[in-house]
């Protein structure tokens, strides 16, 4: 098959520059987009989760996830505060958007019940991510031992529906994208058979 007609090289080039073009920034700013971290994770799962090669797929977007941190900290002075030993933590974070986004995958259809579901799961799936990636740091960063779980909830509470928020957002701008495609392809289809 033809390079530029696979499918899966386009959804993982999508992926992987959304990413790419996103990851500096987690809440956004008038010059620069949110981070789409957590949506490029689950829309993996979803259309990738189920390929020849999806872990490798999902090991790629760790590895790059990693490296555009580590080149925003040390060439872009981006704060390294949350590089701590709970960094390796967000495997398990990025791991559950992944796999929830691959269980919802069988469910999905552009349908608005489809559509429904699919934010749905993308917030279940985005909460779960903040969880562990939050309980990770309070545990392990070493930052908190005089702060009490109350307190930092209280603190990192603020962030909770952001992160969820622009993951949703992105999931269901994806899910846009793919109705525009399909009817597209319908169309070309329809016009095919005249």
């Amino acid at each position: 098959m033809n390079i530029l007609q696979n499918k899966t090289v386009w959804i993982v080039s999508a992926l992987v520059l959304l990413m790419a073009l996103t990851r500096y920034n987690h809440f956004g700013s008038a010059m620069a987009l949110p981070d789409a971290s957590y949506a490029v994770f689950f829309l993996g799962g979803l259309f990738l989760g189920r390929v020849r090669g999806a872990l490798m797929i999902l090991a790629l977007l760790l590895v790059e996830a990693a490296l555009i941190d580590y080149y925003a900290i040390n060439f872009r002075e981006v704060s390294g505060f949350c590089v701590t030993s709970a960094y390796s933590f967000l495997v398990l974070a990025y791991g559950a958007l992944w796999f929830v986004g691959r269980w919802y995958a069988p469910r999905h259809d552009l349908t608005l019940k489809g559509m429904s579901g699919l934010l749905l799961a993308g917030a279940a799936a985005g909460s779960a991510a903040f969880i562990i990636a939050n309980v990770s740091f309070y545990l392990l960063a070493g930052y908190f031992d005089r702060m009490s779980v109350i307190q930092y909830v209280s603190s990192v509470a603020q962030y909770y529906g952001p992160y969820v928020a622009v993951a949703v957002f992105y999931i269901g701008s994806a899910a846009g994208v793919q109705m525009l495609f399909a009817l597209l392809g319908n169309k070309t289809r329809q016009a095919d058979a005249r």
